[in-house]
């Protein structure tokens, strides 16, 4: 489940820029929780791990949104998620991180990156935004995946990797990741973007915004029907780690011997 950005440019009485903008959160497990499988490693266990919002989507995408309205000096953050009901505690995360409304898509858990594409496009459609930021990737499956079907499913130019983005009139300087450097890229409104490091750095909740989250609208909207074309059919711990092999600190003859012959390294 992704978190997106969307906005639309209009003037207001005051000739201030209107900044309408849409961002999808996804629900992950927190770094710090133990990870099991049920089912013959098939699901994910989720007894008594935390989530929280997906980093990217939170600390890049979302703040990076809030500072476009605050710099427009007028306009909205939406943000949306595809989820069941318990990931309104990370949509409310977000509202008090600064969004000003939230829309919930009812679906279940572990729902793959095309069903979620296409609920974000099916709900976006019509709406009028201009601009749709994802996270680059949660850190849960790092599949980079629905950001791109999203951009194809609204027909949008899609700017991936962003590290940076700056409005003027009506269009974005967007600089980007590539390898062995950074792109700059301009793009017309309306277009979608995946942020990550650099973007933006991460907002702490006040006291102010923990309370007013409490008493912003969030939405409910059933998901429509799709079609999905990929399914987890298991998963796999990593190897566990063998045990650490002392050498005696006399013995540089035997540690040589292990690093030409064992690791390879020399």
């Amino acid at each position: 489940m992704e978190m997106y950005i969307f906005a639309t440019i209009f003037k207001d009485s005051r000739n201030r820029i209107v900044m309408k903008i849409l961002v999808c959160i996804s629900k992950v497990p927190d770094t710090t929780a133990k990870i099991a499988f049920t089912d013959n490693n098939s699901k994910f266990s989720q007894e008594n791990v935390p989530f929280i919002i997906n980093p990217t989507d939170e600390w890049y995408a979302l703040v990076r949104a809030l500072e476009l309205k605050e710099q427009a000096g007028a306009g909205a953050v939406t943000v949306i998620n595809v989820g069941p009901a318990d990931n309104e505690q990370i949509i409310r995360k977000a509202l008090a991180v600064g969004a000003d409304d939230a829309v919930r898509i009812n679906a279940g858990e572990d729902v793959e990156p095309f069903f979620v594409a296409s609920q974000i496009a099916n709900y976006a459609k019509g709406k009028g935004y201009d601009i749709i930021f994802t996270g680059k990737e949660t850190i849960s499956y790092n599949s980079f995946a629905v950001g791109g079907m999203l951009a194809e499913l609204l027909d949008l130019p899609f700017v991936s990797q962003a590290t940076k983005i700056d409005m003027e009139g009506g269009k974005g300087i967007v600089h980007r990741e590539i390898e062995g450097g950074e792109e700059v890229v301009e793009v017309s409104l309306p277009f979608l973007i995946a942020a990550q490091k650099g973007m933006a750095e991460q907002r702490i909740p006040n006291m102010k915004g923990i309370m007013s989250a409490r008493t912003k609208t969030l939405e409910v909207v059933e998901s429509i029907a799709v079609d999905t074309y990929s399914k987890i059919a298991h998963y796999e711990m990593p190897p566990a780690k063998s045990a650490c092999k002392m050498i005696p600190a006399d013995n540089m003859d035997m540690l040589v011997e292990m690093l030409k012959k064992k690791e390879k390294v020399i």
